[in-house]
This record gives structure tokens, sequence and C-alpha cells, in this order.
């Protein structure tokens, strides 16, 4: 992932750690229920050396939230791989996304561990 950088043009977008219930998994104990997941999205951009103070002018992670939520509510989804290649999918719909990287964690799927899941990375 590259991150924020004045020399190649960069900037650094992020969300971190997003919980929200979703309609996830491949188990029959899963199917018709609802499970916590993590999600964490990282974004190159396009640099913008004078946004001017204006919202149009930067990637707004609101709207990344925002889709992120309607993926979600979209219904089950049985691979945790397959909500986050929605997600990167998502970003990408704003041209100045360059880079995606994605962390889809399941919070309740092991009762010994923390989190289990996936992540990518996707550049356009």
């Amino acid at each position: 992932m590259s991150y924020a950088s004045a020399a190649r043009g960069i900037r650094h977008v992020f969300i971190r750690n997003l919980e929200l219930p979703a309609h996830i998994g491949v188990y029959s104990q899963e199917e018709g229920r609802t499970q916590k997941v993590r999600i964490n999205v990282d974004l190159s951009t396009d640099e913008v050396a004078d946004a001017q103070d204006m919202l149009e002018n930067v990637v707004d992670y609101h709207k990344i939230e925002k889709r992120i939520r309607a993926i979600i509510a979209e219904g089950h989804v049985r691979l945790a791989e397959t909500l986050a290649e929605r997600i990167a999918a998502a970003c990408f719909e704003d041209a100045r996304v360059r880079t995606v990287r994605v962390r889809v964690e399941k919070l309740e799927a092991l009762t010994a561990a923390e989190s289990v899941g996936i992540e990518i990375e996707r550049t356009r």
C-alpha cells in the first residue's frame, strides 16, 4: 500500500474499525442471523495541493462508509472475500482512488479468537 507521499502525489484516506452487523457466512448456523464484522479500508488517492477547504475536492470517507453499509444491506454474503471485493469495487467508483486495501474481520466466528478474516489489496 502506498501511503501519503508528496513526491508521488499520493494522499491516504482511511476508515478504521467500522463495526457493523452483517449477514455473512457459509455454515448453517450463520444463515438467517447477523454477526458483527469489523471493516478497515485504506485508500491511496490523488494528492490535492489545495483542496480549497471543499469536500468535493477530496475523497469523502463518509461516502465510502455509506457504500459499505449499502453493500451489507443487500443481503447475505457467503464469503468475507466476496464482501471485501465488493467494498473495493465501490471504492473505485471515485476515479481519484488509485489503490484500495480492505480488511473484513468476522468477530464471532471462533470462540477462542478475537477475529478471523481476509485482507485484500487492489490497484486501479
